[in-house]
C-alpha cells in the first residue's frame, strides 16, 4: 500500500469510527466494531491506529489541517493578526462541527479519573494545536514575549473550545462572540506591552488593507 492509499484508508477508518460513535457513543465504541463495519480485520485497524486514543489524535489532526488550509486562502496574510487568529480558530472549530457531540464525549472520556496518560497526551495536544495556530497566523515573537503570547493564546483557545463544546446557539454565535471578546481583550493587553507583530511586521490592531 503506497502512502496515498494508506492515508485514504486511515481517513476511512476514522470516518467509520466517528459514524459509529454518533450512534452508540464514544466510550462504548470498540475497535473490532469499526473493523467489522468496514469489512476488514483488526490488523487493518492496527496498521494505522495502535489504540483507540490515536483516533482522537487523528480527529484533532484533521482540524489542525483545516486550520492550516485556511491560512493558505488568498489575501489571508494581508489581514491584521487579530483577524487571522479569529478566522483560523473558527476554521478549526468548523472542521470538528460535524461530530461535535462525539468530540465532547472524547474530551469527557479523557478527563475521567484513571486516564492520566490520556490527560498528559491531551496537554501535548493543546500545545501542538496552539503552536500551529500561532504559526498559521504568522506571529513571530521569541523568548519571553513568545511565552506570554503562547500562554494568552492557550487561554483563549481553551475558553472558546470549551464554550463551543456546549454551545447550542444558532451558528455557534455564543462561541464566536466569546472569541471576539477574548481577542479584543488580548489586543488591548498587547498594546500595553508594545505592538504585536505578524509575518509582515504589522501591528495586531492594524486595520485590514
Amino acid at each position: 500500500m503506497n502512502q496515498h492509499d494508506s492515508n485514504i484508508e486511515r481517513e476511512r477508518i476514522l470516518d467509520a469510527a466517528l459514524e459509529l460513535a454518533e450512534r452508540e457513543g464514544w466510550e462504548p465504541l470498540r475497535l473490532h466494531e469499526v473493523a467489522r463495519s468496514l469489512g476488514i480485520g483488526l490488523e487493518g485497524i492496527r496498521r494505522h491506529f495502535r489504540e483507540k486514543e490515536e483516533l482522537v489524535d487523528a480527529w484533532f489532526d484533521r482540524a489542525d489541517a483545516a486550520m492550516l488550509r485556511e491560512s493558505e486562502e488568498p489575501g489571508f496574510h494581508e489581514l491584521p493578526v487579530r483577524r487571522r487568529l479569529e478566522r483560523l480558530l473558527l476554521a478549526w472549530l468548523d472542521a470538528l462541527a460535524p461530530h461535535r457531540r462525539v468530540t465532547r464525549q472524547m474530551i469527557l472520556n479523557q478527563l475521567e479519573p484513571g486516564h492520566l496518560h490520556m490527560q498528559i497526551a491531551g496537554l501535548w495536544r493543546i500545545s501542538r494545536t496552539v503552536q500551529w495556530w500561532r504559526e498559521a497566523a504568522g506571529i513571530r515573537h521569541a523568548w519571553l514575549r513568545r511565552a506570554v503570547e503562547e500562554s494568552a493564546l492557550t487561554a483563549i483557545y481553551l475558553s472558546v473550545f470549551l464554550t463551543w463544546l456546549c454551545d447550542e446557539s444558532p451558528g455557534y454565535r455564543r462561541s464566536r462572540r466569546a472569541l471576539e471578546r477574548l481577542l479584543d481583550l488580548g489586543e488591548r493587553l498587547a498594546s500595553r506591552c508594545g505592538p504585536a507583530t505578524g509575518s509582515g511586521g504589522e501591528s495586531m490592531a492594524a486595520p485590514a488593507p
